[in-house]
């Protein structure tokens, strides 16, 4: 083994030291010896590979495995930390190199005091020209906490940028979270919070809500990483989220050799699968939950049309035991009248929100229920689940829309959809 001295004059040993293991470049700090291992990134869409996250792993002179952190704690300690960060991301780029790999991205995270760094980027972009890597091979993955709000943080992002880079925010969702640090960071990639993908296995409105956050990131210019995927259950939930990339030991652990272009391709394969049967399961469930309503709001339609008031034609749909309300709109989308409800039916949280819970006259124009009723009348449409103004609970809303003596009118019905899952 050939080992390199880096230490500049007056420094007392142990110092961090480059060797070779193999064909594997190593470090060597302290009586431990460090190394590279390469996690695979796959793109959903590609099924296949399209970058590594490096990490290090550590083992000591009888070659017992030694958690990394504890180099990284006894350099700092000495303060040897910056230097050996540097040193690992050398060693990164240069076993990736290793690799004869054309196209993945090579995925380095970013320690803050190495960001904050003003040589940081000449010495990453000297190292990549040594080894014949464009930056753009790069993607660096900044912390979302770190930097503060300072100008000089988002400066020293937008440099690195500049000199070709990939930006990835890691730990999008954590603590304080602010979708205001995406739009001023404009990273490439955004990878959420481990701490997202566990309450969401564990908390199914939760898990509901994360496909209108990846499209949110989406819509605001980012590609969207979801890592630590451990189970197919994890998987998944990002598929159907629509993220762009996934990790984890569902998919590959990390290791020091790259997979095969198409490792992932079976295993996406079986997921997609999978996941298409759980969407038309899901559909299947939910349109039996819902077919008593559809049928008793088309029968409500036709005594409306036929000239009965509201309150007698919506009997059939107040006597459902999930109707939370009916309500009649206009061809322009004003409510006519106030909600009619069944008796009863007033509960402790919607007396919370009284000030919203009459709504004669209120403009619903914008609301998908009357949009897509008007657009094809005769039909009952449903809205996906969504928060009621009225109650701040889970609901659906059936509408349909039928010509009446003076003019279209869009008959709705409310189901609280909380407690119609609850039922189950």
């Amino acid at each position: 083994m050939s080992m390199i001295e880096i230490d500049p004059p007056g420094f007392q040993p142990p110092r961090p030291v480059a060797g070779d293991d193999g064909n594997r470049r190593t470090v060597l700090y302290g009586g431990y010896t460090v190394f590279s291992v390469f996690q695979p990134v796959f793109s959903v869409s590609h099924r296949r590979a399209i970058g590594y996250h490096a990490s290090l792993r550590a083992h000591d002179e009888e070659s017992r495995q030694v958690a990394s952190h504890e180099v990284f704690t006894q350099a700092a300690r000495r303060g040897d930390l910056l230097e050996l960060g540097r040193l690992a991301e050398s060693l990164h780029l240069g076993n990736f190199h290793a690799f004869d790999s054309h196209d993945e991205w090579l995925f380095l995270s970013l320690h803050p005091a190495a960001l904050m760094d003003s040589v940081y980027s000449d010495a990453m972009l000297a190292n990549l020209k040594a080894l014949g890597l464009p930056p753009h091979r790069v993607v660096l993955e900044v912390p979302e906490q770190a930097g503060g709000e300072t100008p000089r943080y988002a400066a020293i992002v937008d440099g690195l940028r500049k000199a070709g880079f990939l930006i990835a925010l890691v730990g999008f969702g954590a603590k304080h979270s602010n979708i205001d640090r995406v739009w001023h960071l404009h990273p490439d990639i955004v990878t959420l919070d481990p701490g997202i993908l566990a309450q969401a296995s564990e908390h199914s409105h939760l898990e509901r809500v994360l496909p209108g956050l990846v499209s949110l990131l989406h819509e605001s210019g980012q590609l969207v990483l979801m890592g630590g995927l451990a189970t197919e259950r994890d998987a998944l939930i990002a598929l159907e989220c629509d993220v762009d990339f996934v990790q984890g030991q569902y998919f590959a652990g990390p290791s020091v050799e790259p997979v095969q272009p198409q490792a992932a391709a079976g295993c996406m394969d079986t997921l997609s699968a999978a996941l298409r049967l759980r969407v038309a399961e899901r559909e299947r469930t939910q349109a039996e939950r819902v077919a008593p309503y559809v049928a008793a709001l088309e029968e409500a339609s036709r005594k409306l049309g036929a000239g009965e008031p509201l309150t007698d034609a919506a009997a059939v749909v107040l006597g459902l035991p999930e109707t939370a309300r009916c309500f009649l709109l206009d061809a322009s989308g004003r409510q006519i009248g106030d909600n009619v409800l069944a008796r009863g039916s007033v509960s402790q949280r919607a007396k919370r929100f009284r000030p919203l819970l009459h709504s004669e006259g209120a403009s619903w124009e914008r609301r998908p229920y009357f949009i897509d009723a008007m657009r094809a009348p005769g039909r009952v449409h449903l809205t996906p689940p969504y928060l009621s103004i009225n109650e701040a609970h889970l609901c659906v809303t059936a509408s349909i829309a039928a010509p009446v003596t003076t003019g279209m009118q869009v008959l709705c019905v409310d189901i609280n959809w909380e407690a119609a899952l609850n039922r189950e």
